[in-house]
């Protein structure tokens, strides 16, 4: 072999083992940029944003074609295309000569004898059984004189009947006519933590059906007075406060766990801020919703007496011996007595300015409201308060009644 064979011979041997070390090299770098880069920090939060992405993703997918929108409509005044102006075309002329053309100021009249279906608002809702009931909030069907129609996801639609208005919660339940329906499921209200992700599925602002977002929960067992409508003004205890944007149309929808179940039912919003929205706990409603499906009414339990919620700034204006409980007291008016005559409280012998301690061992407080208490336990259910009477504790039992 000649010298020059030589050199290119050993030049392609050279380059063939430069080159596979040189891509071996690189290979395990890579592999190791790989490893490093899964198990660092950044990654490791990266992978569980993208699991909780993911978590999001199928929740809606799932949850979805169970939440529904409530189309409002009433038979309202039609105006018809006969106008009359309010100055005759001599009126001008009388001004401005036979040559005048009157401006066109004509209004549309009112036919009082004709009236036409408009579609006056709307709300969100889910479906909780496969054979048609539907969940909602009271104040998106609290007008008796309206018509309600369900829109599915899938562009069906279906005629309501409202079956009942809780006169507790801002609640209500509606049956259409349908069968095989998807349906969500309750979660459990009582293992909410703050800082936990939820999704809200609703009808935002009547018009963007089945608008999705996210947030998380800010705060729990939320007093506020939701108002607004026919409904008027309505005292809220115990309710979910999360950042996940709830507007106008929302009300009714579904607050949903990252496992798609349903953890309550968003109803209001606090007017003058953003990100601050409240949903009712689910917990609260599980029975009204079940004393519908199986009844076709909501059978309450009943004590039978207005109070006042006692908190600390409470307790020191009112110089009262205890910073917690319900205060028995009367409203406003005269006819708003303390104790309802003839109800559970009465028959029990409490009184007026009573302080309602506990009920069955459970402190009355910020976080256990006595309304709340009362709404997860049954008709017919015996109960021990403990009762401050004239600076005195003693046990009463009370025996729950159905609420008229």
């Amino acid at each position: 072999m000649s010298e020059s064979k030589k050199i290119i011979v050993v030049s392609v041997v050279l380059s063939v083992i430069l080159s596979s070390a040189a891509g071996g090299a690189f290979g395990y770098y890579a592999g190791r940029y790989q490893t490093d880069k899964i198990s660092g920090n950044v990654t490791t939060q990266d992978i569980k944003s993208f699991n909780e992405e993911s978590s999001v993703i199928s929740t809606v997918e799932k949850a979805s074609p169970a939440v529904v929108s409530i189309i409002i409509t009433k038979n309202l005044p039609k105006y018809n295309q006969n106008f009359d102006s309010p100055f005759g075309s001599d009126f001008f002329r009388q001004f401005f000569g036979d040559s005048f053309s009157a401006p066109d100021l004509s209004v549309p009249q009112n036919n009082q004898n004709s009236t036409e279906k408009t579609e006056v608002g709307g709300g969100s809702g889910f479906i909780v059984s496969s054979d048609g009931y539907v969940v909602t909030n009271k104040h998106v069907v609290a007008d008796t004189e309206a018509e309600y129609t369900v829109l599915m996801n899938n562009e069906k639609k279906y005629q309501a009947k409202v079956l009942a208005r809780d006169q507790v919660n801002d609640l209500a339940v509606l049956k259409i006519d349908a069968k095989d329906l998807p349906t969500l499921n309750f979660g459990d209200s009582s293992k909410l933590k703050v800082g936990q992700s939820v999704i809200a599925i609703g009808n935002a602002l009547a018009e963007f059906r089945n608008t999705v977002s996210t947030g998380v929960i800010s705060g729990l067992s939320r007093s506020i007075v939701a108002g607004g409508g026919i409904s008027g003004n309505e005292q809220l205890s115990g309710v979910i406060q999360t950042d996940a944007s709830i507007n106008p149309g929302n009300s009714g929808g579904p607050l949903l766990d990252l496992s798609g179940q349903v953890i309550g039912i968003n109803t209001a919003v606090a007017q003058g801020a953003q990100g601050i929205g409240f949903a009712i706990p689910i917990n609260e409603v599980k029975n009204a919703i079940e004393s519908v499906k199986k009844v076709g009414k909501i059978v309450r339990p009943w004590l039978g007496i207005r109070y006042q919620p006692i908190t600390k700034d409470y307790a020191d204006k009112s110089k009262l011996p205890v910073d917690y409980g319900a205060l028995i007291l009367r409203g406003q008016q005269a006819t708003d007595l303390a104790v309802i005559p003839g109800s559970p409280a009465d028959k029990a012998g409490l009184q007026e300015n009573d302080i309602i301690l506990e009920l069955n061992g459970q402190k009355i407080d910020g976080s256990n409201q006595l309304s709340s208490l009362i709404t997860k336990l049954k008709v017919g259910d015996e109960v021990t308060l403990k009762v401050m009477h004239r600076g005195q504790t003693k046990d009463v039992k009370v025996k729950l009644e159905e609420m008229k």
